[in-house]
């Protein structure tokens, strides 16, 4: 007699709790978490481009498109979906246990921005909800993922003063201070299916190719601001705000393949691509230009409104990109021999195909190398044999161009903190990831370099929620 296993009240408790966990890092996505975070750069463009991999992947150079683990979720690459665990019943083809996934990750970091041509310095800080993933096998070589995550951030404020003089006398009137302003940023809710084409064994391993594919749903805002105040020195001013709000949304599609091929029985080679196609997103636009006076007790208050034009219908065209690389892993055996992991991608994303309401801006196309690598030791009964480490290198021109090329380089380092099992749950397996990145934007050539170290932490749980079990 076959029986399905009811979910004990601790499971429940403990499902309770990852559905909060889900919900408050949902939340916290569309909240600045730091008021600090100032960067000039993320004026162009859809902002400053928020690190599109899990933090595995960040801790090796952001290598992706060949890389999968049974404990975690390649967002990025939906053929690896197919890669979830699970376990089939013997005499058919229905699922008889499977691993559920939860993946989220947050990012810590501090940006050093310098102007080289009179070394002014600025430091800015920011925390910010990086994903959320949740991967579920549906049966053998066929998995379901779904979640949310940012994809950029618009995030600047800027002062310039200036003493107004008479044109025609060349004498001061008044000091005068512009402020520009932008916030906003684009997130992405997916969904998406993997699933395994062919599959076949091969010296004791598995060979198999896999296929798969995300939908979801791209949107955002672009809010621009200048604002003009007048230290009164002799002449009282209005002051003046010229504002452009734009949001903007609609379906995205990417797709992916692995290919995994056993080289010999320890030795295994992955090949990866994924890539996305160029979409329009659809997007209505506020243009404001007012002038104003700022009251202690009311704050700004409205004076005359110059021009205020609403829902100013529009298209924002994002480029197709694509990323495609290997992974070669030697695989571990327990007290014998250790196992490592080595991957190399290639990234490219024609942003010189972005358009604003028909507009160029200052872009380029973008592409980056990664290199990383991931080394197990022997896997022994002590802590530090169980950890994994992660190094990873990354290279290429940011897709900002601002006068002149912006090149950006890098390194990082990552750890994976397995954590203990209990009796309660004994298949339930939880990873704590960490990614030590830095990395430099910008030379001497350009108006602003940026310095930046990024720490990333990542949370992965995973259990087999469902089981079926045999009694007698």
């Amino acid at each position: 007699m076959q029986l399905v296993k009811s979910t004990t009240p601790k499971k429940i408790k403990t499902l309770y709790c990852l559905i909060l966990t889900i919900l408050v890092s949902f939340f916290a996505a569309f909240e600045p978490v730091s008021a600090q975070d100032n960067s000039p750069y993320s004026r162009y463009g859809i902002g400053d481009l928020v690190p599109p991999t899990n933090i595995i992947s960040r801790g090796m150079g952001g290598v992706s498109a060949g890389y999968a683990d049974l404990l975690s979720i390649n967002f990025n690459n939906p053929a690896t979906y197919a890669s979830f665990q699970s376990v089939k019943e013997a005499k058919s083809k229905k699922l008889s246990s499977g691993r559920a996934i939860l993946d989220l990750g947050l990012n810590f970091d501090t940006r050093t921005l310098r102007e080289p041509a009179n070394n002014n310095k600025f430091v800015a800080n920011n925390a910010l909800f990086s994903y959320v993933q949740v991967g579920v096998p549906l049966k053998q070589g066929w998995g379901l993922s779904f979640g949310i995550r940012p994809v950029s951030r618009i995030s600047y404020k800027i002062f310039r003063t200036e003493m107004l003089k008479d044109p025609l006398t060349g004498l001061p009137i008044d000091t005068a201070t512009t402020v520009f302003n932008g916030d906003g940023g684009s997130y992405l809710a997916s969904m998406g299916t993997g699933f395994t084409v062919f599959r076949k064994e091969k010296h004791g391993l598995i060979e198999q190719l896999n296929v798969g594919f995300n939908a979801g749903y791209l949107f955002g805002e672009k809010d621009y601001s200048t604002k003009r105040y007048f230290i009164n020195d002799t002449v009282s001013y209005n002051q003046a705000n010229y504002e452009t709000k734009t949001n903007y949304g609609n379906l995205y599609f990417n797709a992916g393949l692995q290919y995994l091929l056993p080289l010999n029985k320890k030795l295994v080679l992955t090949i990866g691509a994924f890539g996305a196609w160029g979409q329009k997103m659809n997007a209505t636009q506020d243009i404001l230009r007012e002038t104003y006076l700022f009251n202690e007790t009311s704050g700004e208050v409205r004076l005359d409104s110059v021009s205020d034009q609403r829902n100013i219908k529009g298209k924002i065209e994002l480029p197709a990109s694509y990323t495609f690389g290997f992974t070669l892993q030697k695989l571990s055996v327990p007290n014998k021999e250790g196992g490592w992991i080595f991957g190399l991608d290639f990234a490219q994303q024609s942003w010189n195909n972005y358009r604003f309401y028909g507009i160029k801006d200052s872009l380029r196309n973008k592409w980056e190398v990664r290199v990383g690598a991931q080394i197990n030791p022997i896997p022994k009964r002590n802590y530090l044999s169980n950890v994994s480490y992660r190094f990873g290198l990354f290279a290429g021109p940011d897709y900002i161009q601002v006068g002149r090329k912006l090149p950006q380089f890098g390194g990082s380092f990552g750890l994976g903190l397995p954590l203990a099992t209990s009796r309660q749950a004994p298949n339930q397996a939880t990873l704590i990831n960490l990614a030590f990145e830095y990395s430099k934007r910008g030379n001497n050539d350009n108006l602003l370099k940026e310095n930046m170290f990024r720490v990333s932490v990542g949370f992965s749980v995973s259990d087999f929620w469902f089981i079926k079990r045999k009694y007698d």
